[in-house]
């Protein structure tokens, strides 16, 4: 039973605050006085019931109703119905006016009349709940209006009095009459069930304003925790919008903000950080349109507007488009015989309400599809005294298929199905229309899909439940509640809102909670039963198709795994790489696990260095292969079988699987241990309960019991959630000290489990050498609260301030890294687990001060089986095959051991379907001065000896990148290299552990310098002819050589030979006159980087060069010059004519002078061609200035060049030194003096204008500023111009 209302308050209009600027609302009176016990009185109701502001208004406005929800701070909610009307504003008149204005006062006074008001106040009548019966209380707040408004004979301190004496149920589909006392006979109806939503029409009215399309796209923002703002100018219609995107999560609840109506003066909170669901006056839209991450929707425009800033995630597929449908069935329903020929005749219009109770049918039943086979994922952590369940997310997403669907994700990472697994994953409970609904096979939901006529029957069921928990009783009693007269708030002479005798509504009060509370409340007691588990977990997409030829996979894998153990090594190799190439299926590696376990029960742990090696393989390649989706159950497999399978390295020395198979991320994944960790508490409560004998924490015992649990299970045994649900039946019949027992036993049992996991974490991080801890290192534990898996129910782990880390002790006492990684990793884990599973604290701090002690013991173990495991014989590799070379191809590193991955094409071409594997190969990478080549032979024997090879000349490399890649031969991560080329090869190795990152740095950077050479005489088609042995590229010794040091080496070996020409080696000459031939040039005439930085004395273009000539005159750069005027190509310095002040050089023609500038270049006359290369040290990049372009009539140019050099840091320390400062100086000036010149020769290469006042523009050149900060071209250039 409740109470009725818990407060009733009279506000009206503040007079004394008014003159402040915007008007505000006072609390007049309330009732009671006091406030009533664990029910506090709402703050800021004045704010609320005038959610635009409180002002005056020139006219009598009708008396308006709606209903604010309030939240406490204990996240109850609070109904605020508030009923506004307006009364005449006295302070504005009577004795006002009449000092303002004595002459016309007499005269009203004469004729006995009152002139009426121009101003009226509002003022609100509020009733406040925590029930949720806004027509009830439209009813009541009326009757006192009506009381009021039209003097009805009835005290209206007896109406409010009586509003709090009514106690009324929550539930159970009773009737209650009551009456205020004036005459008036009132009906609340309770629903069926109050966890399901009451909306009376709300739902349909969304529908009808926004559409399908609209309102889902809403209610995918509220499930994935999107900010959704409604506005209208409606205050009902806001709280109706609000109430029904609400109702459309059932059974999920919100548990964000929820404000259907915002008053004006808390608008900053549509800027806070977390979403919300609210409602604002469409007087506001101006202030909302510069909200960015708000989803708005207009209620009285329907429409919505999502920004850019927001991806929407929507439902997965097949489930929008069958929901998309069904809402068009019902909303829609003559959508079907609308191109009939003869449509039947018109039909009534449906019922609102029940319109509302089939599209709310239609959302229970996309729940049901989305959650199906939930209760299967549900993993028991407690029992008693209240049972803690966490939610395995991960199988659940993975089952379903979803594991890449954001909006699933999202939704059960929200608070709302947090709350929705506490409050419906215990088994023994109430249950309502979702479970029944959930538990249905999913054979029945694909039927309706497939028959719209089953489906409109399904949801009309639906529908009519939900209408009948609304409405129980067909026949509602007759209810009387006086109305006031027509037009009774247009009355002149209306007298304000009496205030209330506060001492009579207090006695009156009193009075009837006492004869209430005299009475026993009828309490009705909650039916609880065994919730229905439903079906197992299915894909949303229905049953995956069988796997090509998976029988004969399975048989090769028990086959391999038989080999192993009966070491027939020959067999074993023939079949292992087509296990592994079946171990990419997920029943084979099922089947491996299983294979495995049985060998282990067996007494065959122990295994020589052969078997061991061949084991690991398997394992790690299980691990590789599997799915996001599958890789907790896989690892959570291997697990105990890593701690099972070991080999004797010495006496006393043993390595066990464990140290082999830790590279895999999924070891430092906080979610899987926890995952697993619950996995395994869950069946060993269950094993309590069952009375049967507990394992010991052995892997023996866990294997024998995973091997039971498929018998378990063909007996129709009971379930962990069975013996929970039975457990918490009889609990309350229980004695206190039985209650206690079962308490402590099961706190023993989690306890147990977290030592054992504590030591199985400490085996899988620990790393075999701590000098290579990968894991920990690079992947830094993330916050165990927010990247957490679990949603664990009645949980503390919240509470739970401080770690116990720093009272352990390890922090001092262990100064490795590793071991500190490792312990700060363990004991976020075990607070954060045993918080949850209701572990004391003294246990808790006790397995603490456990974990250094482990870690220690497991380094001080490690390292003797580190010691031991590397003296044993290494593994024999296949002989490194040479490759043959091209004519002047010469090696320039030797080959790396590599591992060459299959790059896709045999999955294109039919590899999976059978046949004999080529890849992965063993081999080496060669450099050559040509090409990259891989040379091996396939692993798998049954290829054959045939060579591997795969190669492409070294300048088609278009992207080198590293990567860590997964050695398909040892199965664990290795570092590597993907070349790809544009002659469409990709070559993918992985390096063998020979080879050390220092080899692949020395590697990467001779392919960098081969592919880019810094002159063109270094590629392989100028240099292929050369037998000078200084044209050898170097060794791997050389590991500091520098593109610097490559040229000047192979100039040197080109000034040692003679000449540098093509097809030398063939003694073949080309022809003068052949355009396609190649260039040749003599010695003196290359433009390389020398000793001393010096260009060649000589410049001259000699006659061998015409053929180089001819092709720079036809370029298009050459002919745009002379189009400008800028001169012609000159074969000498001399002056072609004596008109011209420009020339084109071609000292430009090798890229030597710059490399960002053409082979042509525009310079003055006057210029000899070996100065530019002194002038061209003091720019950037050598960019001296050269002319571009030439005005045809005022001959002005334009010129481009890089920025002047600055003096570098090293330069100004070598300044600073007196014996350093004399060469550095001539040499700055040396180069200063070319640069005076060079742009002396610019001015005077430039024509003399006169202005038309006859003043020479360029009278004084010597003015112009050259200096680096300011270049003096834009003046000459301006006043050309203006000339």
């Amino acid at each position: 039973m409740a109470r009725f209302a818990d407060y009733f308050i009279v506000v009206g209009y503040d007079h004394e605050k008014a003159g402040s600027g915007e008007g505000c609302g006072k609390i007049i009176q309330r009732f009671p006085k006091k406030d009533w016990e664990g029910t506090a009185f709402p703050q800021g109701v004045e704010m609320f019931c005038q959610p635009g502001g409180w002002r005056l208004s020139r006219d009598r406005k009708v008396p308006t109703f709606f209903t604010v929800v309030l939240t406490d701070i204990d996240s109850d909610r609070h109904f605020c119905s508030c009923l506004t009307f307006y009364e005449a504003e006295v302070n504005l008149q009577g004795s006002k006016s009449i000092e303002a204005d004595g002459d016309e006062d007499e005269e009203a006074e004469e004729d006995g009349l009152i002139q009426p008001a121009q101003v009226f106040a509002p003022k609100s009548l509020i009733l406040v709940s925590r029930l949720d019966y806004p027509e009830i209380f439209r009813g009541c707040l009326g009757l006192i209006y009506t009381v009021y408004i039209d003097s009805l004979n009835f005290p209206l301190e007896g109406l409010v009095a009586n509003l709090f004496t009514f106690q009324v149920p929550v539930a159970g589909g009773s009737q209650k009459l009551f009456s205020l006392g004036a005459g008036d006979r009132q009906l609340i109806q309770t629903p069926l069930n109050d966890t399901l939503p009451v909306t009376c029409k709300s739902v349909a009215l969304l529908f009808q304003q926004l559409g399908i399309q609209n309102v889902l796209s809403l209610f995918c923002a509220v499930l994935t925790e999107h900010k959704v703002l409604f506005h209208s100018t409606s205050y009902q219609r806001l709280g109706e919008a609000s109430r029904a995107l609400e109702a459309l999560m059932f059974p999920l609840k919100y548990s964000y903000p929820y404000i259907p109506i915002l008053p004006s003066r808390l608008l900053e909170v549509l800027s806070s950080p977390t979403p919300f669901i609210i409602g604002v006056h469409s007087m506001f839209q101006s202030e909302i349109q510069d909200l960015l991450d708000v989803i708005i929707a207009d209620l009285d425009g329907g429409t919505i507007k999502i920004p850019e800033c927001i991806h929407l995630s929507l439902l997965p597929e097949p489930l929008l488009h069958q929901t998309q449908t069904s809402l068009s069935l019902v909303l829609h329903p003559d959508l079907e015989i609308a191109d009939n020929a003869f449509p039947p005749p018109r039909t009534a219009p449906s019922n609102l309400k029940l319109l509302d109770k089939e599209v709310r049918a239609v959302f229970l039943r996309l729940f049901a599809q989305l959650f199906q086979g939930y209760r299967s994922c549900l993993q028991l952590i407690r029992i008693h005294s209240e049972p803690v369940i966490h939610f395995h997310k991960t199988a659940f997403l993975g089952q379903r298929g979803l594991i890449e669907n954001d909006f699933l994700t999202k939704v059960l990472d929200g608070m709302a199905f947090a709350g929705f697994v506490s409050e419906r994953g215990p088994p023994y409970r109430a249950c309502d229309l979702f479970d029944e609904l959930v538990a249905l096979n999913i054979e029945s939901f694909k039927e309706e899909e497939v028959s719209p006529a089953k489906l409109q029957k399904h949801v009309r069921e639906l529908s009519e439940q939900l209408y009948r928990n609304e409405n129980p009783n067909p026949h509602m009693a007759f209810q009387k509640v006086p109305r006031p007269s027509e037009g009774s708030h247009l009355r002149v002479h209306q007298v304000p809102f009496p205030l209330l005798a506060d001492e009579k509504v207090e006695k009156m009060l009193q009075e009837g909670v006492a004869k209430h509370s005299s009475a026993p409340p009828t309490v009705r007691p909650e039916r609880k039963c065994v919730v229905p588990a439903g079906p197992a977990v299915v894909s949303i997409m229905g049953k995956i198709g069988s796997v090509f030829n998976s029988a004969r996979r399975l048989e090769v894998v028990r086959s391999c795994i038989s080999f192993i153990f009966d070491n027939k090594t020959l067999e074993t190799e023939k079949t292992l790489p087509a296990a592994l190439r079946a171990l990419k299926g997920k029943a084979a590696r099922q089947c491996l696990t299983e294979e495995l376990s049985l060998h282990v029960q067996q007494n065959r742990a122990i295994l020589d260095h052969q078997q061991f090696d061949y084991i690991i393989r398997m394992m790690n390649c299980a691990l590789q292969d599997c799915s996001s989706s599958e890789e907790y159950t896989m690892a959570a497999a291997l697990l105990p079988l890593s701690t099972a399978f070991y080999r004797k390295l010495a006496a006393g020395v043993n390595q066990f699987a464990y140290t082999c198979i830790q590279d895999h991320p999924i070891w430092t994944n906080q979610q899987f241990w926890e995952a697993t960790f619950y996995s395994e508490v869950q069946s060993q409560i269950r094993s309590l309960y069952l009375n049967t004998l507990e394992g010991k924490g052995g892997i023996t015992a866990r294997l024998k019991d995973a091997a039971a649990a498929p018998a378990v299970g063909r007996d129709e045994e009971h379930t962990a959630m069975d013996l929970a649900a039975e457990q918490l039946r009889s609990w309350p019949g229980l004695s206190k000290e039985k209650q206690q027992e079962l308490v402590k036993n099961e706190e023993s049992t989690v306890f147990s489990q977290a030592i054992h996991y504590a030591s199985l974490m400490v085996y899988l991080l620990v790393p075999l050498d701590t000098s290579k801890n990968k894991l920990l290192r690079n992947a830094p534990v993330a916050d165990w609260e927010s990247g957490s898996n679990s949603i664990v129910t009645n949980s503390i782990a919240g509470s739970v301030a401080e770690s116990f880390d720093t009272e352990s002790g390890f922090e001092d006492s262990e100064s490795s890294d590793v071991a500190n990684s490792v312990v700060r990793f363990i004991a976020r884990f075990i607070d954060k687990v045993c918080t949850e599973s209701g572990v004391s604290q003294e246990h808790i701090k006790s397995l603490h001060s456990m974990i250094p002690g482990i870690v220690a013991m497991q380094m001080e173990a490690l390292e003797a089986v580190h010691r031991e495991s590397r003296r044993l014989p290494p593994i024999q590799k296949p002989k490194i095959l040479r490759p043959a070379l091209f004519p002047g191809e010469e090696l320039v590193l030797e080959g790396l051991r590599v591992l060459l991955d299959p790059d896709g094409r045999e999955e294109a071409t039919g590899g999976l379907l059978g046949g004999p594997h080529i890849l992965p190969a063993e081999g080496a990478l060669f450099l050559t001065t040509y090409r990259i080549i891989f040379k091996g032979i396939p692993h798998d024997p049954l290829v054959g000896e045939q060579a591997v090879i795969r190669a492409f000349p070294v300048s088609t490399l278009t992207k080198e990148k590293k990567i860590s890649i997964q050695n398909q031969l040892q199965q664990n991560m290795q570092e590597g290299l993907q070349l790809r080329s544009a002659t469409f090869q990709l070559i993918k190795v992985a390096f063998d552990e020979e080879v050390s990152s220092e080899m692949v740095e020395i590697f990467r950077k001779h392919l960098q310098r081969i592919r880019y050479p810094q002159s063109i005489f270094s590629s392989f088609a100028f240099a292929a002819g050369q037998t000078a042995p200084q044209l050898i590229l170097p060794k791997q010794k050389e590991r500091n050589t520098g593109f610097r040091t490559l040229s000047k080496t192979i100039v040197k070996g080109a000034k040692r030979a003679g000449k540098i020409t093509m097809g030398r080696g063939s003694q073949s000459t080309l022809k003068k006159n052949d355009r396609g031939s190649r260039m040749t040039w003599h010695e003196d005439d290359d433009i390389s980087i020398s000793d001393d930085g010096e260009p060649p004395p000589s410049s001259t273009l000699r006659a061998s060069e015409k053929s180089t000539m001819e092709q720079l005159v036809e370029q298009s750069c050459f002919r745009d010059y002379q189009r400008l005027g800028l001169g012609t190509i000159t074969a000498s310095s001399s002056r072609s004519k004596s008109g011209e002040q420009f020339k084109i050089t071609a000292v430009n023609r090798l890229y030597s002078l710059c490399r960002s500038y053409p082979g042509l270049l525009v310079v003055p006359q006057a210029v000899q061609d070996s100065s530019l290369h002194k002038v061209a040290r003091c720019y950037r990049h050598n960019r001296l200035p050269v002319v571009c372009w030439k005005h045809p009539r005022t001959k002005a140019i334009l010129l481009r060049s890089g920025g002047f050099h600055g003096k570098s840091v090293v330069g100004l320390f070598k300044s600073q030194n007196p014996s350093s400062a004399v060469p550095a100086s001539s040499s700055d000036s040396s180069s200063s003096l070319e640069q005076e010149k060079y742009l002396q020769a610019i001015l005077n290469s430039i024509p003399i204008y006169f202005k038309m006042n006859g003043t020479n523009t360029l009278s004084n050149r010597s003015l112009i500023g050259l200096s680096p900060g300011s270049f003096g071209f834009d003046n000459i250039y301006g006043n050309s111009q203006s000339s």
